[in-house]
């Protein structure tokens, strides 16, 4: 099987590619927008006829997965335009490469296209973006699903794990406090999720593909934090560390975007499938994360 992994320079996209390229039968290509990550070639997702696009063609994928969107929830909130075209007109553009190498699509989506009142979701929870960044992840993924036959929307929040640039949230705290940084921190207390490693994520999505699976999957960590719960538990491996914090609630923050307060997903449907798939925790990757680091 031959997948090419169009955002392959980001958390979830360069987890995928490594895990992908570790599996027999496995052919992987991945590519760039932004960020030239090693094992990454650019890929213009805006203009599919780029000359200096990476040449596709000659790879012939039978699966394309999308990693690439605007993620940045408050920009997306006032460049709404930019927004759209990294989402929702980027997806079109796949959609496009699928139909024409007849490849089936995996697209990463968000539990932000739920509104937050009665989390976590299951897949059939009705959905209620509150925000642009949500909306255009949830027209983005009704795209898909209505135009590429078999194709897969995984839906993750709080993706943590290794990186290049170690921008995710968990490992950036955890990487402070390795080196030493003085940081204060204003942190909502009233926001639930269900953080989730990117290398399960990647783990998750080959055994989807792999079995030719379609249609909507919530894949996520057992965890359940808010903010504050998940800061204590990354600061309890690093008893020295310089990094304070306050608990806020999220109104207090003043955000551009609203949030979904009590959100998080439930994983019930992919577990019933593959029963003896085992998430990782947050102190999973913590204990490797400090191993990793000679402490």
């Amino acid at each position: 099987m031959k997948i090419l992994v169009i955002g392959g320079s980001g958390l979830v996209g360069s987890n995928c590619l490594s895990h992908f390229a570790s599996q027999p039968g496995m052919e992987v290509m991945g590519t760039y927008f932004s960020y030239p990550a090693s094992n990454t070639e650019y890929f213009d997702t805006l203009n599919i006829d780029n000359p200096e696009n990476a040449d596709i063609e000659s790879f012939d994928p039978d699966v394309i997965m999308h990693c690439g969107a605007l993620t940045h929830v408050d920009k997306c909130e006032t460049e709404v335009e930019e927004s759209y075209d990294k989402t929702v007109r980027s997806t079109l553009n796949v959609i496009e490469l699928c139909k024409a190498y007849d490849a089936r699509m995996l697209y990463v989506s968000t539990d932000y296209v739920f509104d937050g009142k009665d989390g976590p979701y299951d897949e059939n929870a009705e959905v209620n973006p509150l925000s642009v960044y949500g909306k255009h992840k949830l027209e983005a993924e009704q795209l898909v699903l209505n135009k590429v036959p078999g194709s897969v929307v995984i839906r993750i929040t709080n993706v943590y794990g290794d990186e290049e640039r170690n921008k995710n949230f968990v490992t950036r705290i955890a990487e402070a406090c390795v080196k030493g940084e003085t940081l204060e921190l204003k942190l909502p207390v009233d926001q639930y999720a269900t953080p989730v490693n990117a290398a399960d994520v990647a783990k998750a999505l080959f055994l989807l593909a792999r079995d030719g699976k379609s249609g909507i999957y919530n894949i996520a960590g057992v965890d359940f934090l808010n903010r504050v719960e998940l800061v204590e538990k990354i600061l309890s491996f690093f008893p020295n560390n310089k990094i304070t914090f306050q608990s806020v609630t999220t109104a207090e923050l003043g955000q551009p975007a609203s949030r979904p307060l009590m959100g998080g997903l439930k994983t019930d449907k992919f577990m019933g499938e593959y029963p003896d798939f085992v998430f990782s925790t947050v102190n999973d990757y913590l204990r490797d994360f400090k191993e990793k680091a000679n402490i």
